[in-house]
Formats: structure tokens, C-alpha cells, sequence
């Protein structure tokens, strides 16, 4: 069953702050140092030495900028997410072009916010990524929704690595499975979907999967640009 972020506050978080500016990484150290849960393993000032401290302690996420000499962000989360899947990468940065948010998604970011999201949208989106869950700007998922309706060959169904093609009406997804669909890209975790649909978790996680699979997404994060690109969600219901 899929863990809730808030189940996660038993063991503490571990996160390495991965920021070129000096003054931002240590305001962030401190800032996650007041959060209950969270425990910051170490710091790193660009992606190449993001990368080499993930090797030293293993930490449960990253809380990574992009742009960064010496080794950028997307770079350093491809790396990070393929050579220790444990370790989960959420992005922080200034940047929320289109070019940024599909690069660090592609590269296995799982979450993605912006700097000026709050200590709390901070916090929530490290539990929850190291819960496996992705956490999305809302800005973010208006510009994923922005650039589906911009490229409809990347979501036309039979498309060339088409994310999330269906084959056929078998795979067309229920009632059900779209409104869990519609909870997932407005951000809500299987105990949370379960609570408004009045179904068990298990329930809930059985139509999660049949939605990745039927959407061939490998995660939440696919999941959500999926229903943005085939009008499952728009953000005025997320």
C-alpha cells in the first residue's frame, strides 16, 4: 500500500540542499531545520557535488536547484535518480518555463516547486516525495497542462513515445478510475483519495494501478500529465 507523507513522520526525513547561492542554500538548511520530521544530511553547491554527497549518505530526497555551475540540476536528478532509486529529487527553483518543468521530469524529478513556495509547501512536498508520492507547483501543472495542449502529438494515442497511449477500448479508463485520475493530478495521496471516495486504500491502490497501466505511466508525476493532456484535469479542479 502507498504510504501517507504524514506516516513518514515517525523516522526522519533525510535532505540534502543542492543550491549554488550560498545564502539561499544555508537560509534553506536552516528553514528545513525548523520543520518536525526533517533532518538535513548536507549540502551541496552545485549538481556535481549534489551527486557525489547522495553517494556518501544516501539520503530520502534532494531538494534540488537547476541552474548551477559545475553540474546543473536535471543533469545531477538523471544521475541521482538512475545510480540510487532510493533517493528521491525535488525540484526548488526560480525558473517555470516549460523547457525546466519537462526537463526535471523526464530526469526523475518527483517533485517540483517553485522559491516562492511557502515553509509548509516545502515540507509537505519532501514527506511526500520521500513517501514516493509527487508534489507539483500549481503554477507547474498549469504549465504541463499548457504544453500538452501546445504539442497534441506528444499525447495523440498511437503517437511515437506517446506518454501514456492507449491501445484500444479495453484501456479505456472507468468512471472510477478517472475521478481517481482527477484526485491524483490534484495532488491527493491514496489515504486522502480513499477518504472522499469512502473506499479502502487497497481499493484505491488496485485503481492506481490499473491507471498506470492503462496510461503507461510509471508514476504519479506521468499520471498527472496524462490527465491534463486528455482533459481528466484542468487547473480549476486541482
Amino acid at each position: 500500500m502507498t504510504p501517507d507523507p504524514r506516516d513518514t513522520q515517525d523516522e526522519p526525513v533525510t535532505v540534502v540542499v543542492a543550491d549554488d547561492q550560498s545564502a539561499v542554500r544555508e537560509g534553506l538548511v536552516l528553514l528545513l531545520g525548523t520543520l518536525p520530521g526533517i533532518t538535513v544530511a548536507g549540502q551541496a553547491a552545485d549538481g556535481d557535488a549534489a551527486i557525489e554527497l547522495v553517494a556518501a549518505t544516501l539520503p530520502d530526497v534532494v531538494l534540488m536547484d537547476l541552474n548551477m555551475p559545475g553540474g546543473d540540476g536535471v543533469t545531477a536528478t538523471r544521475r541521482i535518480t538512475a545510480e540510487h532509486p532510493g533517493t528521491r529529487v525535488v525540484v526548488l527553483t526560480t525558473y517555470a518555463d516549460d523547457e525546466s518543468i519537462i526537463g526535471a521530469l523526464q530526469a526523475g524529478a518527483l517533485g517540483y516547486l517553485t522559491k516562492d513556495a511557502t515553509r509548509a509547501e516545502i515540507g509537505r512536498a519532501l514527506r511526500a516525495a520521500a513517501a514516493g508520492q509527487a508534489v507539483l507547483d500549481p503554477g507547474v501543472q498549469q504549465r504541463l497542462l499548457s504544453a500538452a495542449v501546445r504539442a497534441p502529438e506528444m499525447s495523440a494515442p498511437g503517437a511515437p513515445g506517446a506518454l501514456g497511449t492507449r491501445g484500444g477500448a479495453d484501456d479505456e479508463l472507468t468512471p472510477r478510475e478517472s475521478e481517481v485520475l482527477r484526485l491524483i493530478a490534484a495532488g491527493q495521496s491514496n489515504r486522502e483519495i480513499a477518504r472522499a471516495l469512502f473506499v479502502s486504500e487497497a481499493t484505491v491502490k488496485t485503481h492506481v494501478n490499473r491507471i498506470f497501466a492503462k496510461t503507461g505511466s510509471r508514476d504519479r508525476v506521468q499520471a498527472t500529465r496524462y490527465a491534463y493532456a486528455h482533459g481528466y484535469a484542468s487547473p480549476a479542479s486541482s
